[in-house]
């Protein structure tokens, strides 16, 4: 299934897939830990990668239609919040997620995209140094007690992708 496009006014278009739902992020509800590995610098040929370890506490929102999380961790011995707020679209049938952080103190522009079986991709246009980018959130919630989630940037419209960022939670039962 194709689930975005570039249209001919350069502006990215996303598909729900048939099998989005709200319930898509029902297995994200709860406590987690997670293990990162995140590449030093993007987008400047490091494979220098940063690893840490961080929480997670997700709850519902909205009677499941949304649901926002908060991820704690550690930086160069300094504390980092981040808050996501993830909204399901009942017309479109796509997600839209929120991010904020302590550093820049703002929501980013959304990821917008959905889950086509245990898959979810979304994705946002954004400016990341200077240089216009495509932005991608890939979930794998295969291993639901387990997911992965990864993060990819794309400065050719999406023909290729420096993976960047990539997060493997553990439920903490």
């Amino acid at each position: 299934m194709k689930d975005f496009k570039i249209n001919n006014n350069g502006e990215l278009e996303i598909f729900a897939s048939p099998t989005s739902s709200h319930t898509d992020f029902d297995f994200y509800i709860g406590k987690w830990n997670i293990k990162n590995r995140k590449l030093k610098e993007r987008l400047n040929n490091c494979d220098e990668w940063i690893e840490f370890d961080s929480t997670d506490d997700t709850t519902h929102l909205l009677k499941g239609f949304a649901n926002m999380n908060k991820f704690t961790a550690t930086f160069n011995d300094q504390p980092f919040e981040g808050i996501a707020i993830r909204l399901f679209n009942p017309q479109t049938k796509l997600w839209s997620i929120y991010w904020a952080d302590s550093n820049d103190v703002a929501f980013d522009p959304p990821m917008v995209g959905s889950f086509d079986g245990n898959i979810g991709k979304l994705y946002c246009k954004e400016n990341f140094k200077g240089q216009d980018i495509i932005v991608l959130f890939h979930w794998d919630k295969t291993h639901p007690d387990s997911p992965v989630w990864n993060q990819a940037f794309s400065v050719d419209n999406g023909i290729s992708w420096e993976w960047n960022w990539h997060m493997y939670a553990s439920r903490i039962k």
